[in-house]
């Protein structure tokens, strides 16, 4: 008896989401590898043929790149920037100065969330601990815990839900999400998302035990550098204080606060006009200019550079945005074979298969979304790759969902945020600059941002009542 075309198309693209978690996972290839295999085999053995594959692949990787090529670039550059002139550790400062020691989980929590998503992950972690570490003991016993879930509920939903961070510019892009409608409708999502987190976090805390006999790797000592991980461009953990640039050497010359954060904020307001402008349907072309995404990155990020010159040399910025470049290479890669994927996946027909099971009512579409990212983020343990996955996988059915596209996007985001462990490079890093042991870190890093992920939801489709 003859297998049904249908089936034998899920069980192939079974084998191939399957196969592109296990060559990640147990074989150790690198993602774009496995999901570049993954996408072949599925094109091979669909209707979309050996004749036709290799062509929805490139065009596929060319459709995300043109769209999120030049903003993932100078959105890392405009982070680099930020770096060097040391203004995040500056705004924080003055941020707690303003609110007191009391707010300052939520203070770190909010910036890191809102401000600060163009500074790469990896590098806002290795910028923050520190900081974080030295409040710490501000805030009571369990004051090193409290700040570690500010560190999570910070810079893991900047990533994922507000552009320009690096997730949420490619899941946005895969999914033809407009860049300033992500950032308007993430923040809303997000920051709200980050602060409730930190509320949910810290009233949970108080029944867990927290005994930094076990929780606390090294008791209030600082962690050995050398087994810090390094995050490229970010500031070398070996370094003496009074030798890292923007932290010791107080007779560096520095911006005025307000003048160093003016490139971010003229960044934010540029793409939040843009939105705004789209919805009330102004048609200025001066306006529709300024407020392209590509065109405020751009503005935002040569403003930065100007402002840096002034206070830092040239090979210590161009070594900066170097870095940066470099760093956003493998998203680059990692988004555009996603785009192959979606393409793949359209032409083989599974895109009518996958949009008649989403929109089956069974469950509402957007949980769905959320638990296929949270799926792949516990199988393949990386933020990114979980929802830049999921992303490529919904692409071709995510206009036909009974839901916007940007919402969309926010639940494949707040999914990939679902119980990260021991498969993350970021576990082990958050686990060794903060000075935990593994059981601390499974209750600073994975617990607050599982709550994070389970909070977003509801905050998600509430939103979704309303468009």
């Amino acid at each position: 008896m003859p297998v049904p075309d249908e089936v034998l198309l899920l069980c192939n693209t079974a084998i191939a989401i399957t196969g592109i978690v296990v060559t990640i996972t147990w074989l150790k290839f690198p993602p774009a590898f496995a999901l570049l295999f993954g996408t072949l085999y599925l094109g091979l053995t669909t209707e979309v043929g050996a004749k036709d594959t290799p062509k929805a692949v490139a065009d596929g990787f060319a459709d995300v790149m043109g769209d999120i090529g030049i903003l993932v670039a100078f959105g890392v550059v405009l982070g680099a920037l930020l770096t060097v002139t040391d203004t995040m550790r500056r705004l924080v400062e003055a941020m707690l100065k303003l609110f007191g020691d009391r707010a300052v989980p939520y203070v770190f929590a909010a910036a890191l969330s809102s401000l600060f998503t163009s500074i790469y992950s990896d590098v806002l972690l290795v910028l923050s601990a520190p900081l974080a570490r030295r409040l710490g003991p501000r805030l009571g016993a369990r004051g090193r815990a409290l700040m570690g879930g500010a560190l999570t509920a910070g810079i893991e939903v900047g990533l994922v839900f507000v552009a320009p961070g690096v997730a949420a510019v490619a899941i946005a892009g895969i999914l033809d999400v407009p860049l300033g409608q992500m950032f308007a409708v993430g923040l809303a999502v997000g920051l709200p998302t980050a602060l409730l987190t930190m509320l949910a976090y810290a009233a949970l805390l108080r029944f867990l035990k927290w005994d930094p006999e076990v929780d606390e790797a090294d008791g209030t000592e600082a962690p050995d550098p050398a087994e810090a991980p390094e995050a490229p461009g970010a500031p070398d953990p070996a370094e003496a204080p009074e030798d890292r640039p923007g932290n010791g050497e107080r007779d560096r010359p520095e911006l005025p606060l307000l003048l160093a954060v003016a490139p971010v904020l003229l960044t934010l307001l540029l793409i939040a006009g843009g939105a705004l402008a789209d919805a009330m349907s102004v048609d200025s072309a001066a306006l529709v200019f300024l407020t392209d995404p590509v065109v405020a990155l751009l503005l935002g990020a040569t403003s930065a550079y100007a402002l840096a010159r002034r206070v830092r040399d040239r090979d210590e910025i161009g070594g900066a945005i170097g870095a940066a470049l470099s760093q956003c290479g493998p998203i680059l890669v990692l988004s555009g074979i996603s785009g192959s994927l979606g393409f793949v996946i359209k032409g083989s027909g599974m895109a009518d298969t996958l949009g008649d099971a989403f929109s089956s009512g069974f469950l509402p579409p957007l949980l769905l979304v959320w638990i296929v990212a949270a799926v792949l983020h516990i199988a393949l343990g990386s933020i990114s790759v979980a929802g830049i996955t999921a992303a490529g996988i919904l692409a071709p059915i995510a206009g036909s969902l009974d839901a916007p596209p940007v919402l969309v996007a926010l639940a494949a985001g707040s999914g990939a945020l679902f119980l990260p462990h021991v498969s993350s490079n970021f576990f082990w890093m958050f686990q060794s600059l903060l000075g935990l042991s593994t059981r601390g870190t499974l209750k600073t890093h994975t617990l607050p941002m599982t709550l994070a992920s389970v909070i977003s939801l509801p905050l998600i489709l509430t939103v979704s009542l309303f468009t």
